[in-house]
């Protein structure tokens, strides 16, 4: 992996590629990137004006790209409903569950979620599983890829409080999403096995990488201190987006993947490219793996079909 860069890519021609999340940051960046190298693009995105300008900067950025945008609310289940009906696709190489929110103050979703579970975990656990037979078309060399955070530490999933309705904490809430999504990408990766599946499962993370995620949380509150602070961390101690989303595109694409893998950017002086991460022992449990999938079945009403 030492050395591994989005050059490295191999060539997706021919395959299809939906990127949640896609008109800014880490989301574009992969969306880009998978379509330089040949792949159709599906960027599903919340804001339609957003949406279709990242489209055509992808096409500007990349001649000749195949990239199409269509809207994707993950914060609502009628939208990620819609958009998996209406995926003008009949088969699925490569879904990427990118979109995220983080720290948020006390919000939630249409469906009456807490808003960072219910659009960093609810909303993805929904599409992969609307989509999951596309995937199974697509083959061999099909992959899931879920973004988690290293600041999945600040919390495991609390199966009593899912909502977090006894006492709201932002950066818990948020810690406990980005579990949730090594546990669904650990779960996702024990079923597939079973059944033999073609289809891979991984998960990756950006590393500390300048996007509008800090940011966002602050505009919301109207706390402009708050803002200018999280810019300027961006500015002196964050890699770039180009630089966060290559552990993403690795474990998209690269050779030598394995179910339920987790990659982030290269650890030690000189490393360059990605390499495995270190993950919290309990985002690797079978029995809150299972009990976490069951409880987002029944929350999302989203039932996954087995062979």
């Amino acid at each position: 992996m030492d050395g591994w860069s989005a050059r490295d890519i191999p060539d997706q021609s021919g395959r299809t590629a939906v990127v949640t999340g896609a008109n800014s940051g880490l989301g574009y960046v992969t969306a880009r990137e998978l379509a330089r190298r040949g792949a159709r693009v599906v960027l599903g995105c919340r804001d339609a004006t957003r949406g279709k300008a990242a489209e055509e900067r992808v096409r500007a950025e990349a001649p000749g790209a195949d990239v199409v945008f269509a809207p994707l609310d993950l914060a609502d289940l009628a939208s990620v409903r819609a958009f998996a009906e209406d995926l003008p696709a009949d088969r699925v190489d490569l879904l990427i569950n990118n979109a995220g929110v983080m720290a948020l103050p006390e919000r939630r979703t249409v469906d009456g979620f807490e808003m960072q579970f219910g659009t960093n975990h609810l909303g993805h656990f929904a599409l992969t599983g609307l989509l999951l037979e596309r995937l199974r078309e697509a083959g061999r060399g099909a992959r899931v890829v879920s973004v988690s955070s290293n600041l999945h530490v600040l919390g495991t999933v609390d199966p009593r409080d899912l909502n977090m309705e006894h006492r709201y904490r932002r950066w818990t809430a948020y810690g406990r999403s980005k579990s949730a999504n090594l546990l669904f990408v650990h779960e996702l990766s024990r079923r597939l096995a079973a059944e033999d599946s073609p289809v891979l499962a991984a998960a990756a993370h950006p590393g500390y990488a300048a996007t509008n995620l800090q940011t966002a949380g602050a505009r919301m509150e109207e706390r402009a201190w708050l803002e200018q602070l999280f810019e300027s961390l961006n500015r002196v101690a964050a890699t770039s987006a180009e630089a966060g989303a290559v552990p993403m595109l690795y474990a998209a694409t690269a050779a030598g993947v394995r179910q339920d893998d987790f990659f982030g950017p290269g650890r030690g002086p000189g490393r360059r490219g990605p390499s495995r991460a270190w993950r919290a022992p309990w985002t690797r449990d079978d029995r809150a793996s299972a009990g976490l999938w069951a409880a987002s079945q029944r929350m999302t009403g989203v039932t996954y079909r087995w062979r």
